[in-house]
């Protein structure tokens, strides 16, 4: 049988190297791996609409098979079974390097230091980050926490307790691909196959990251959840919409990026909104890790 099998020692592990360690050196980084070869096909994708649109399809299925398998012969390696699947599930998930990120864009926000803030910002987001004020740039950052929570976290334990360590490597890497391609303007055709195989993968995650950030935010639950319910569709995105409609409910405020969309119904945020957020998603992560320890360890029990 195909050593797929998830196991909660594993997952515990890998979220232990995850807050311990934070990302590895780029040379020893599977995820790095995936990346370089989406911008190997980038760069040699042909021109055209419908032959773009081909070889983005190609794009992605490299950028979610490639790692899948690789997991699959990587596990059949004679190396300590334990260590070695953990530090490869680390590399499918991220959470300290979020926090580290949104804690770059607070520390000099709280000290009156806009331009700052704003270039930390770009490890967030790719928006334009010039002719943000205070107030959207907290709002940036409390948008990408909750919806990295998601992609970050939520999905890759989901995908690993349902598959094991190969399915949460196929989800990182049509992440990756989506992250590099999947978006509009130069990739309006290549991306157009990650980004709506992202999507589809993370249906289930986007909304159980919701119920998370709800769970997480005690007495403003119900708050949370009626947000998410209620304008989760106000973003472009069929997913993103989910965890920040619930974050916004949860602390209190109305999250912004002009000319695109507006969430929640409370204040603008203000630079320790970025805190509250991050203690949040915290919350809701460790919900996450109970959640995905105990299906594995149904999983062992049904066997």
């Amino acid at each position: 049988m195909l050593p797929v099998r998830p196991d909660p020692r594993v997952l515990l592990a890998a979220l232990a190297l995850d807050l311990a360690l934070g990302e590895p050196p780029e040379r020893v980084h599977p995820v790095v791996w995936t990346g370089r070869l989406v911008s190997l096909l980038e760069r040699r994708a042909p021109s055209g609409r419908r032959v773009e649109l081909l070889w983005g399809a190609l794009l992605a299925a490299a950028a979610a098979l490639v790692p899948a398998l690789s997991a699959l012969v990587a596990l059949r390696l004679p190396l300590p079974r334990l260590i070695f699947e953990a530090y490869l599930l680390k590399c499918c998930l991220s959470w300290r390097a979020l926090e580290e990120a949104a804690l770059g864009v607070v520390r000099p926000l709280e000290a009156g230091r806009l331009g700052e803030a704003r270039e930390a910002l770009r490890s967030l987001v790719s928006r334009d980050r010039s002719g943000l004020d205070e107030s959207l740039v907290a709002a940036a950052a409390v948008e990408s926490l909750a919806e990295n929570l998601g992609d970050g976290l939520v999905a890759p334990l989901l995908f690993y307790a349902a598959g094991g360590l190969p399915a949460a490597a196929l989800h990182r890497g049509v992440n990756t691909a989506d992250a590099m391609v999947g978006y509009r303007g130069r990739h309006e055709y290549l991306g157009k196959a990650s980004a709506r195989l992202d999507d589809l993968l993370n249906l289930l995650p986007a909304r159980l990251s919701a119920l998370l950030i709800a769970a997480a935010s005690g007495r403003r639950a119900g708050t949370a959840l009626a947000a998410a319910l209620r304008e989760h569709r106000k973003t472009a995105s069929p997913n993103a919409g989910w965890p920040m409609a619930a974050a916004a409910g949860a602390l209190g405020l109305v999250l912004r990026k002009p000319g695109h969309y507006e969430v929640g119904a409370g204040r603008e945020p203000e630079s320790r909104d970025i805190r509250r957020a991050i203690s949040l998603c915290r919350r809701a992560a460790a919900l996450a890790a109970l959640g995905a320890v105990l299906l594995c360890r149904s999983r062992e029990v049904g066997r």
